[in-house]
């Protein structure tokens, strides 16, 4: 039997860790930060928490006789991605990232792209007057300085109590959106600015889309940088790298 431990947090995730567990001589382990109050979990085995940086993981995977770890965490979770690296190199165990593309700016979109959040506030400042931030809770708390600004702030669950949050309404929705309702909320709020992460995938790529008919700008935080390492672009690709090894793992 080949055990799997999926890193998780990603609709991706999820649809891997359900094809997984359909696939005879593989156990299938995923892996949730836990950062949202009421996750999607997967119907597999799934523990929930983080590791305890790399020594804790790789004691986890020592404990739990992991084969092989596949990264499957958001574009952004750069530290868990740095952590599964350092940890299956010091194990000696495969490690595969699934990493979907970044959206791509077209011509008819008004973008700036910037390196992180700290670089996306000093753009708006005497710039933006009313901004739909949709950088999810984590980092909210860099953009608190903007007093002159009105911010839209949408997230799965709300910020902790002790986060300095800027002036604004704060709205908890998970997607997938729709390109109407992402419409509707930018006329609603008359919204003249939209801080994203380039996160990529379908689910929340309407809001750009609502942006680039309404003629919008978008301030772009581009992905951090990935470990080395092997990867593939979508759930497909991942399955069938994890069925190569398993012909591997079964042969004599």
């Amino acid at each position: 039997m080949l055990r799997v431990l999926i890193l998780g947090g990603t609709g991706d995730a999820t649809k891997l860790v359900a094809k997984v567990a359909n696939i005879a001589g593989i156990e299938a382990i995923a892996s949730l930060a836990g950062r949202t109050l009421a996750p999607h979990t997967p119907d597999a085995n799934v523990r929930i928490g983080g590791f305890g940086g790399v020594t804790g993981l790789v004691n986890y995977l020592q404990e739990m006789k992991i084969d092989i770890l596949i990264d499957a965490t958001h574009p952004f979770a750069h530290q868990i991605s740095e952590n599964a690296a350092a940890a299956t190199w010091e194990v000696g165990i495969p490690r595969l990232m699934v990493i979907r593309p970044p959206w791509q700016k077209l011509e008819t979109d008004n973008w700036l792209e910037v390196e992180n959040n700290q670089d996306a506030a000093n753009v708006l400042e005497n710039q933006s007057q009313r901004v739909f931030l949709t950088i999810g809770r984590q980092e909210i708390g860099t953009f608190a300085h903007l007093h002159k600004i009105w911010f839209l702030m949408r997230m799965i669950d709300p910020p902790n109590a002790d986060v300095i949050v800027p002036p604004g309404l704060i709205l908890c929705d998970r997607g997938p959106f729709t390109l109407a309702s992402e419409e509707e909320i930018l006329l609603k709020y008359n919204i003249d600015t939209i801080v994203s992460k380039n996160s990529g995938g379908s689910a929340t790529y309407p809001k750009i889309i609502a942006a680039q008919k309404l003629g919008i700008k978008v301030v772009m935080v581009n992905r951090p940088p990935v470990p080395s390492g092997e990867q593939v672009p979508d759930v497909d690709a991942a399955v069938q790298w994890l069925l190569n090894k398993l012909t591997r793992f079964q042969m004599p």
